[in-house]
């Protein structure tokens, strides 16, 4: 397998039939046939360092692994002892990605992902692509050293790797049998994970799929209605941006994708963040499979000092074991040094990835209590989650819940779009909304299991 990993088609080679499709229902396309492991936790944990163990233990395993990293320029060089090109070049922005052999590592790849490169990648491209349009206006291109990066152009590059990644990209299909993805801390990567979701919800609200679906009837809608319609250029663009993001949300949604939480057992602030960060991944859906604990000090040790410090991680690590619920808890030793080269990687057991077969991340349900209450139930799966941090609203047909500084908007059943709220529990790590059938929507005969 060459070290640039798949080719993959340019995303502008579709036809206008295949970009008015933005309706963003993608669930009868495959998912990526690739174990996908997102490794994020706490600022100063040592995420490099777990994912880049975790990859390594894949590779030798025999799996074909690319390890991604969005730490700065040189982190993740120093914990391989090796050097990275960035994972896209200014010459090939909608190109595959570029990731680097690792020496002395057979199967291992890596990549780090640069805001800096990609955002100027894509600004050149878009330059060429309206190459025309700028020529026949007089503007100026702007040239590539004079780009500046925008904020949040770090979370679409990682969002574009992770699709590129994934075989999501318009390639033949995934290069890797396991992309171990190392994410910026916590609440800045469930951010970057919630976006695609909530930016295609945005597109289908300003843009609906049945107004883009009459695009080629626009002049004869334009002068019937008498008033502007979007320009040709905004369907194009939809289309292009829905495609993408979709794209990116099959690798998040896959049932080969994972979350690895590592935290270090210092005291009271890293039960109290693991804690907060458990409930949100499960309200996005996304499946913790293991809780690392890192650089955790040696027991028994006859230095008083030292001793007394073991003794602290040790009572936090039993308090970490019950905010991680049924996640295992891994510890990985604190090695007197900080790690650096595949030998010092090779001595951190990090928790295998599993295979294909693992449970699914959690999902709301319907449940029929109509013979019983005259009710039906949703419910989602909030493990930790408390009833002071939760917030829960309903807006016509879809439900916004909220777990502390989290939310998702989640579209309702349509067996519960006839219905009206009763009320709601939250109860054994699991959020029970009740609906009640209005009775002027509701046959009498329906049973209410066709929204299930």
């Amino acid at each position: 397998m060459p070290d640039d990993g798949p080719d993959r088609t340019d995303g502008d080679d579709r036809t206008e039939a295949e970009e008015a499709r933005t309706d963003g229902d993608d669930r009868t396309e495959a998912a990526p046939a690739v174990r996908t492991v997102l490794v994020t936790g706490a600022g100063g944990s040592g995420r490099t360092t777990v994912a880049a163990a975790t990859a390594l233990r894949a590779a030798r395993g025999g799996a074909r692994t690319l390890l991604l990293s969005t730490a700065p320029d040189g982190v993740l060089e120093a914990v391989l002892d090796a050097p990275l090109a960035p994972a896209y070049g200014a010459e090939d922005a909608y190109g595959p990605l570029r990731p680097a052999a690792v020496d002395g590592v057979p199967g291992l790849w890596a990549a780090r992902v640069d805001p800096d490169e990609d955002f100027r990648a894509q600004a050149l491209a878009v330059q060429r692509h309206a190459r025309a349009a700028l020529e026949f206006t007089g503007s100026e291109p702007l040239a590539e050293d004079e780009l500046t990066t925008l904020p949040g152009a770090g979370t679409f590059a990682l969002l574009r790797a992770l699709r590129a990644a994934g075989g999501t990209d318009g390639s033949t299909g995934p290069a890797w049998d396991v992309v171990v993805a190392d994410l910026p801390p916590a609440p800045e990567a469930l951010a970057a994970l919630a976006l695609p979701e909530q930016l295609r919800r945005y597109l289908r609200r300003l843009l609906p799929p049945e107004k883009q679906a009459a695009r080629a009837l626009r002049p004869v809608l334009a002068q019937l209605a008498g008033v502007p319609m979007p320009a040709e250029w905004l369907y194009g663009a939809t289309a292009r941006w829905e495609r993408e993001l979709a794209g990116v949300q099959r690798v998040i949604d896959a049932a080969g994708t994972s979350v690895r939480l590592v935290t270090e057992p210092g005291g009271a602030l890293a039960v109290a963040a693991l804690r907060a960060v458990r409930p949100a991944l499960a309200l996005y859906g996304l499946r913790v499979d293991a809780v690392v604990a890192n650089r955790v000090l040696p027991t028994g040790s006859p230095d008083e000092w030292l001793a007394a410090l073991s003794g602290r991680q040790q009572a936090v690590l039993k308090e970490l074991r019950e905010a991680a619920g049924d996640a295992p808890l891994t510890e990985l030793p604190h090695l007197g040094r900080e790690p650096r080269g595949p030998h010092d990687l090779a001595a951190l057991p990090a928790p295998a990835v599993r295979g294909m077969d693992a449970e699914p991340g959690s999902a709301a349900a319907v449940e029929d209590r109509l013979a019983e209450e005259g009710l039906l139930h949703w419910r989602l799966p909030l493990p930790g989650a408390g009833r002071d941090a939760l917030g829960l609203v309903r807006r016509g047909d879809e439900l916004t819940v909220g777990v502390g500084p989290y939310r998702r908007t989640l579209p309702l059943p349509s067996v519960l779009r006839r219905c009206r709220v009763t009320g709601a529990a939250l109860a054994d790590g699991e959020l029970r909304v009740r609906f009640a059938p209005e009775p002027g929507l509701w046959p009498r005969a329906e049973s209410g299991q066709d929204g299930g």
